[in-house]
């Protein structure tokens, strides 16, 4: 699936910004205080509490639960996760190219879809090998406690000068595809020496025809240069006859404020103000306008966007939505309309920190969620509907502020069984995807691949032999009603119905594989295409049975349907 990023505005580290001279001497006086005692404390507990404290890792836990308590996206970076931080907004890096994750019940780290054409890949390692020495080191049977810190570890050994080798010790899993309780599972023991290299993750994931006219683009993050794949892709697709756009932001969780601009800069006149910076200083009020000439200001498009869209990816909706160059398709995107910033700090650590509000070119900001204001239970306020104010589009249709960008098409996902996202989280499915690949030398591209109703038959028996588990809903509501009929004094009446229905509504896999078989097949289809090509093919699968898509077709089809979306 489609990654959320950090989003940050600049790749380098700045110089904290200066105070001003008010705002010098209110620090000063307040903050002066209050580190005193802070000082005063942990130094009377260094010296005197009846164990040793490790500094670094207390004093850094009280930095990051300081941090973590302004709003998610202010974090503090210690020198081994730097790299990390330009990683994500440059989109380099000099390794392997393949994400790892850890499985606590392997106790390991295991790779998970190496990138096509990188290093990893191409010295030979699949997805769900088992990493077990990095240069001669052993990595792993160290039940970590902080799997985070471990999968950093990791990922700093595997990472290196471009054009120095990593020696990777490897078990590779062989599951039996058709289980059969005589069968166990085997490993294969493997040695890979691998060249490391700079690796660049591409922002655009998929780009084609789907039919003669109309040209897609898929769009998965705002690191360094996104705006000029995405403007390489538009030339691409216009030289094999495109005549009107689709631009898929689904997922896509943002990044560089600057190449926000530069996409919208693709589409309209040069000058066009596309998002204004907003802080507590007139110092951070910055307008951005669009850099350049356009590549095409009268193409139709259609921007796609959902839940998951945001921060950069809502600007560049947001933007072309009120100058009414696109029309928006999907659902309300998540509302991010803050900015971040990152700063050096002593011992070559950095901050990212939010510096202001955006606003788009209505006037609005469509920020969800106020970190400044929480109610008593902690969590941030959501600002209501009712509260929204209403702005206008270039061309005087009425727009809202607060909780993301509202689409002038909204689709209405399907609603879905909690068996799926149980399904979709499991280690089950994800061995099942490493069983098929090292069982199968090769499959169809993604567009055709299918898996045949026995392949079915045996997916299911793998998951109920390696014991998946997941809650249904009817069982969660059931749940719920029990508390309450305990509170209100019906439980001791009602005790043997309620044992009688919470029995039968339990979960039969063998029923819901029945009810849900369209549903399953296609998760357990997109995780097979993703092992053979990786989250790519992974994309382009799901596009062959996609309702928003096919909306925005039929709109791109219509010109005069068109045409009516972005009129008063």
């Amino acid at each position: 699936m489609k990654r959320l990023l950090i989003y940050i505005i600049g790749a380098g580290f700045l110089a904290c910004p200066a105070l001003t001279s008010t705002a010098q001497d209110n620090y000063d006086f307040e903050a002066a205080r209050q580190l005193e005692v802070f000082n005063t404390a942990y130094r009377q507990l260094h010296l005197h509490y009846v164990d040793s404290l490790d500094a670094k890792k207390r004093l850094g836990e009280a930095l990051d639960y300081m941090l973590g308590q302004i709003d998610p996206y202010t974090e503090y970076y210690r020198k081994e996760d730097t790299e990390n931080l330009k990683a994500l907004s440059t989109g380099k890096y000099a390794g392997i190219g393949s994400p790892i994750v850890y499985r606590k019940d392997l106790d390991c780290a295991v790779f998970s879809n190496p990138y096509h054409d990188k290093p990893a890949y191409r010295s030979g390692v699949r997805s769900g090998d088992r990493i077990k020495r990095i240069d001669g080191k052993a990595v792993s049977g160290e039940h970590p406690t902080d799997t985070q810190d471990y999968l950093t570890n990791i990922t700093n050994m595997l990472r290196g000068e471009p054009g120095t080798t990593v020696t990777v010790d490897l078990e590779r899993p062989c599951y039996p595809i058709s289980p059969d309780e005589t069968v166990e599972d085997t490993v294969r023991k493997l040695t890979l020496t691998i060249t490391r290299e700079q690796i660049h993750q591409n922002n655009v994931e998929l780009a084609k025809m789907l039919d003669e006219t109309v040209g897609y683009v898929s769009l998965s993050g705002y690191t360094e240069g996104a705006s000029d794949e995405l403007k390489t892709a538009v030339q691409g697709l216009k030289s094999s006859g495109m005549k009107s756009f689709i631009l898929d932001l689904r997922g896509n969780g943002g990044g560089l404020l600057e190449e926000a601009v530069k996409m919208v800069s693709l589409f309209v006149k040069r000058g066009s103000d596309v998002v204004t910076m907003r802080g507590r200083s007139s110092s951070e009020g910055t307008t951005y306008r669009t850099p350049s000439e356009p590549l095409d200001r009268k193409l139709p498009i259609v921007v796609l966007t959902d839940y998951g869209t945001a921060s950069a990816a809502e600007i560049t909706c947001g933007a072309l939505q009120d100058m009414d160059r696109a029309v928006i398709v999907g659902a309300r995107t998540y509302g991010k309309g803050l900015v971040q910033q990152s700063c050096a700090l002593p011992l070559d650590g950095a901050m990212k920190y939010t510096v202001a509000k955006y606003y788009i070119p209505s006037g609005r900001c469509i920020q969800a969620l106020d970190y400044a204001h929480r109610g008593d239970d902690g969590q941030p306020l959501h600002l209501p509907d009712s509260l929204c104010k209403t702005f206008y589009t270039a061309g005087g249709r009425p727009v809202r502020d607060g909780g993301g960008i509202t689409p002038d098409h909204t689709i209405v996902p399907d609603t879905l069984p909690s068996l799926i996202a149980y399904l979709r989280l499991s280690t089950q499915l994800f061995d099942w995807g490493v069983a098929y690949h090292n069982s199968h030398e090769r499959i169809a591209n993604p567009t055709e691949f299918r898996i045949s109703p026995d392949e079915m038959a045996d997916f299911k028996a793998f998951l109920k032999q390696r014991g998946f588990k997941y809650d249904n809903q009817s069982k969660q509501k059931l749940k719920e009603l029990r508390s309450w009929a305990h509170l209100e004094g019906y439980d001791t009446d009602s005790s043997e119905l309620f044992d009688r229905l919470e029995a039968a509504l339990s979960h039969d896999i063998d029923h819901d594989f029945i009810r849900w078989e369209q549903e399953i097949r296609k998760v357990a289809e997109a995780e097979v295409v993703s092992c053979y090509y990786d989250y790519r093919g992974e994309t382009e699968y799901f596009l062959r049975d996609d309702p928003v898509l096919q909306a925005a077709l039929d709109i791109l089809h219509s010109p005069d349907r068109y045409d009516a979306f972005l009129r008063k």
